[in-house]
């Protein structure tokens, strides 16, 4: 009962907090609100939330991830793959490396291994922290899609340094080459996992689908599933469960074009997934709040164990981790574009650097969240002697403080160095993508009515009711080619139609989704021309089949 209380209390206060951040006459980012939300739930009223990392890892983290890889621009992941792996990996390390000995410089009294291990847990991005900061700050297209395909895949890599550095602090031994060889299998094996999970799910529900038919619920239900097999697979067989849901998310997109659900299916799904989203972010920010009281509670007992003069002192360690972050990123993005325009140099051809400040809005995205509390709070409560892990309270306050600074510096940092600046930049290559493909489904359309027509005319032996409803709907299509009316139609006068013109209608419908998918598949439109278009048809066509008197 007191589980129920807690999850009741926690969506109460995500309902809360989305009203206050509207109604505040200053702005405040949604996430920072959320913690003091959280916190004041744990002071004021003693609402004490017993963390368990790895329930919050199987909650939290896998459909989260498989949606932002579901709903991220395919087109755009695969053309960025370069900057983002290098993100994704090189940055990490780098981080590792650089930070561990820059936290045991720092902090003496934290043995090596362990400052390995925070640097580790420090070094990934978090999706849902990153795209939360990023809502209200217009970023250009391919910087946005860089942050996210970088927040999606990091995991992985920081999870797997993690790992190693727990072990070598509680063995005492480090093998640089089993390492890398251990992050080949179990990145390539999570990856593997999210591809096949995905597949076979989605095999089998096509099967059962063509037999049995489809039931909108069900394949909600299938879709809300899926993250948690992905993950738990990958788990089960000691690999990156994270990414495998990760993965799975983009595999479902392709799954979904060789196989297209029921346009009511799409709609309750999309909505369904939209309240999970609310309700898993905010509650990711809800319970960090909450952790706030103790970690301040605890603050002098823990500078004092690692010869800090004052809990301020831990406080501006904190602080300075985060900044050292900051600059490591900011080092690491001007080095990539600088490598990258060595081989332009050395053809002569001009090549132009990035501004400063798209490098600092790459820095200061970085912010840290759920998959470096979750991963902090995991480490071990003593050694294989079983004396104390060291340092362990210290590097867990040392995290938390990171989160909450970075979230700070991206707060105020991201609106400022986003002022003004451009962002449309690939805004019109999107809209001619998009009248294209309006036109080709337009244009599928009318072949397909007028296809129906003729079948009809040929069957009756002469005039059908088909004839005149098929002159209405193709004039509605014929509008669009000839005066560039892509919006869509009055719904009202289409509910009004006759029998064979709504009829008439679903056929089209359906062949302009058929042309979409096809349009998706040969790779001439991008997944979110794609989302848009079927979207729109998917209301269109719900709302002709519940039109009165269909039959």
């Amino acid at each position: 009962m007191f589980a129920v209380t807690i999850v009741l209390v926690l969506l109460l206060a995500l309902v809360a907090s989305t009203f206050v951040a509207r109604l505040l006459p200053w702005k405040l980012p949604l996430p920072l609100l959320q913690i003091l939300i959280g916190a004041g739930l744990s002071e004021v009223i003693g609402f004490d939330i017993e963390f368990e990392p790895h329930l919050f890892l199987l909650l939290f983290i896998p459909p989260l991830l498989f949606l932002d890889g579901w709903r991220i621009p395919k087109g755009a992941l695969f053309q960025n793959w370069r900057p983002i792996l290098t993100m994704a990996i090189g940055l990490v390390v780098f981080t590792v490396a650089a930070m561990g000995y820059f936290i045991h410089w720092l902090l003496p009294a934290v043995p090596l291994a362990v400052a390995f291990a925070l640097a580790a847990i420090l070094s990934p991005t978090d999706p849902v922290a990153v795209g939360a900061m990023t809502a209200d700050s217009p970023l250009p297209s391919r910087l946005m899609h860089i942050l996210e395909g970088e927040s999606l895949l990091n995991d992985a890599t920081g999870l797997v340094c993690f790992s190693f550095a727990v072990a070598a602090v509680l063995t005492g031994s480090f093998s640089l080459a089993q390492a890398s060889l251990s992050f080949v299998v179990v990145a390539g094996g999570g990856v593997l996992t999210g591809l096949g999970v995905t597949w076979a799910i989605g095999r089998l529900n096509r099967v059962l689908v063509a037999r049995a038919g489809e039931e909108p619920g069900i394949q909600i239900l299938i879709s809300l599933l899926i993250p948690f097999a992905a993950y738990l697979a990958g788990e089960h067989l000691h690999v990156s469960g994270i990414l495998a849901a990760a993965v799975a998310g983009v595999a479902m997109h392709y799954v979904e074009l060789s196989g297209p659900a029921l346009a009511v299916t799409r709609t309750q799904r999309s909505a369904v997934w939209d309240t999970v989203q609310i309700a898993l972010n905010g509650g990711i920010f809800l319970l960090l709040g909450a952790q706030l009281p103790t970690m301040i509670d605890a603050l002098p007992a823990v500078a004092g164990g690692i010869g800090a003069a004052s809990p301020w002192h831990l406080l501006g360690y904190a602080g300075a981790l985060t900044l050292a972050l900051g600059a490591l990123r900011f080092t690491w993005v001007w080095l990539y574009h600088f490598v990258a325009s060595v081989p332009a140099r050395l053809r002569g051809e001009r090549h132009v650097m990035p501004h400063v400040r798209l490098l600092a809005i790459k820095a200061t995205a970085g912010v840290r969240g759920a998959i470096t509390l979750a991963g902090i709070l995991t480490l071990p409560l003593a050694l294989q002697d079983s004396t104390p892990f060291p340092a362990r309270e210290a590097v867990i306050l040392l995290a938390m403080g990171v989160i909450i600074f970075s979230l700070l510096i991206a707060s105020v940092g991201l609106p400022l160095l986003t002022r003004g600046l451009k962002v449309d930049l690939q805004h019109a290559a999107h809209e001619d993508g998009e009248a294209v493909a309006r036109i080709s489904a337009t244009e599928a359309a009318m072949r397909r009515i007028e296809e129906i027509v003729a079948e009809a005319a040929a069957a009756s032996g002469g005039a059908s009711a088909y004839d005149e409803a098929g002159l209405q709907v193709l004039d509605l299509y014929r509008r669009r080619l000839d005066y560039g009316d892509h919006g869509g139609e009055d719904l009202d006068s289409l509910l009004a139609l006759m029998q064979a013109e709504r009829d008439l209608r679903l056929q089209a419908l359906a062949a302009e989704r058929e042309q979409l998918f096809r349009l998706r598949r040969s790779r001439s439109i991008d997944c979110n021309v794609l989302r848009k278009l079927v979207h729109e048809i998917d209301l269109l066509e719900i709302s002709l089949s519940d039109a009165p008197g269909h039959g």
